[in-house]
Order: C-alpha cells, then structure tokens, then sequence
C-alpha cells in the first residue's frame, strides 16, 4: 500500500505491471519472487489494520512537531482542526454490510485535519448511513483549539460539549435556525463582512442544548457573490478572520482527493467491513511519511 500511495498506482493489477518492470531492483528490496495480484490480495485480506493503524499514530505523532509553526492562512497562534467527511462509492453485491440506498452501498470516511501542515489526527470509517454529527461523540476537543466544521455538524447539544471543553469551533449556519439577535458591532465592510452579531437560540429545544450566547458572522464572498452566515463561540477574534478560518477548511477537501483514490472498490475483494479500514489507514500512514521525510531532511 505505501509503493502504491507513493507511486499513484491505480489498481492491483497496475501495482504487479509496475513491480515487474522493476524485477532487477527489487532483489535489493527484499523480494524473492515475482508478484502477482493474488499475493498482493491475500496480503491485504490477511494483514490486521492495526498495524498500519498503530504505525499512523507514531508518524503523527513525530510529524505534529515538525509542522506546529507552518502557515495556514490565517493569523492565528492556536492550533486549527478542519472536520469533515467523504463518501466512497462501493459495488453492493461485493459489500452487501455497507448499504446506504436501496441500490447503492457506501462508507464514509470521517476526518479531522490537523491544518498546520494537513495532518490527519482522527479517522473513522463508518457505513454511508451514519450521519456525520454522530462523529462529534468521538472527538475529544483540545482546549483553546479551533474546530471549523461545514453545517452538517449543527448540533447544539454537541457543540455546547466544545465550549464547555475550553475549545472555539466556526460553523456554517443553516436557515431554519432560529436566531435572536442581542447586539451588533461595527465591521468593515471592504473586507467582505457584513455583519457582526451577538445573538442567542430562540428555539426551545436548541437553547436547553445551548444556554449560552453565540456569535453570528455574515460574510459575502467577493468571487462567488455568495452571501455565508458562520456560528462561533468566540467573541475575541476580528469577524475578518473568522471568515478566514472557515475557508481553510478547504484543505480538508484536498485531503481526501489525495487520500481515497487508492481504493478503487473494483478491485477490492474485502468481504468485512473492518478490512476497509486497511488501505485506508495505509493511505494516512503515507501521506503523513513524506511530509515528516521532507522536514527532517531540510532541518
């Protein structure tokens, strides 16, 4: 999985064409044979995911250091998390446990990037089904962190959770979220701010879940003329930077176009839905090692 990842090899088939063409090299390398696809797939079906799991947490874990001080795009001192999830399309005769429609079977990927140097520090596969605010159960906010989060994950009982834990998230509001607003303060609006609000939840069941006031952006995107509302808990950054903040959420976007091409589910034969989890965390272990190589060598 790692000469795959590296290489952008695109099938099974695609990885023992590639081998072979190197055969002269990869004596060097420990092989004594030639490979062939059903080696490769009975590796993959044999191997336990926590190998690859466990060795991601220790290249995290040495990579974390190396990219704290990275720029982001925002000026901001605390660290930043971006949340989000992709869906990976599956065959539902070969994966009939991860059925999401009637016709149609899926997973999703659930991640948390860590955006100083786009490191992932949290991954979940789940079936399709699961919603992606469940995964908020899971997160352990870090305190005086910042969590952005698109407005899938408007939970209020939830995120109460991230003020409570001393930690500030940046959300995107939806419509049908019934705000009172309490004070307005003054923006610029040449930066694209429109508003800048104090407001509190009017509604019965969010303001149980959320007692306490929040703070409602409104920002209007001068490329896309489209006008964006934001929730946050914080009350001391400039209302320019928390729209900033939101944007880098994008990272979380490039993330997975780099990390699921990989799996291509025609030639995956996993029949558990655990054995997802392997080329998956592969694929974390090897967009992590790169980044972590280049820094080591440059210092």
């Amino acid at each position: 999985m790692a000469f795959a990842q590296l290489t952008y090899r695109e099938s099974l088939r695609d990885i023992e064409s590639c081998l072979r063409a190197l055969q002269s090299k990869l004596y060097h390398m420990g092989f004594r044979g030639k490979v062939s696809r059903s080696t490769l797939a009975d590796a993959n079906e044999s191997h336990d995911w926590r190998i690859f799991a466990e060795f991601a947490q220790v290249l995290i874990g040495i990579a974390r250091p190396l990219h704290a001080h990275d720029p982001i795009g925002v000026d901001l001192d605390q660290s930043l998390y971006a949340l989000d999830s992709t869906t990976i399309d599956l065959c539902l005769s070969l994966f009939p446990w991860a059925k999401f429609r009637r016709r149609k079977a899926a997973v999703k990927m659930h991640t948390l990037l860590d955006l100083h140097g786009n490191i992932p520090t949290f991954i979940r596969v789940t079936s399709g089904d699961v919603h992606d605010v469940n995964i908020l159960d899971e997160i352990m906010p870090e305190a005086g962190s910042f969590y952005v989060m698109d407005r899938g994950y408007i939970d209020f009982q939830r995120l109460f959770v991230f003020t409570l834990s001393s930690a500030f998230f940046v959300v995107r509001t939806k419509s049908n979220v019934l705000i009172q607003r309490r004070y307005s303060h003054p923006v610029d609006k040449r930066t694209g701010v429109r508003s800048d609000q104090t407001v509190i939840l009017t509604s019965f069941e969010s303001a149980s879940a959320y007692p306490d006031a929040l703070r409602r952006v409104s920002y209007l995107d001068k490329e896309t003329q489209k006008r964006l509302k934001f929730l946050t808990n914080n009350f001391v950054l400039p209302a320019f930077t928390i729209a900033q903040i939101y944007k880098c959420r994008w990272q979380v976007e490039l993330f997975f176009e780099s990390s699921t091409w990989c799996t291509p589910p025609d030639v995956m034969e996993f029949q558990e839905p655990i054995a997802l989890n392997r080329p998956l965390v592969g694929s974390l272990d090897d967009c992590v090692r790169p980044c972590s190589a280049r820094r080591l060598l440059c210092a």
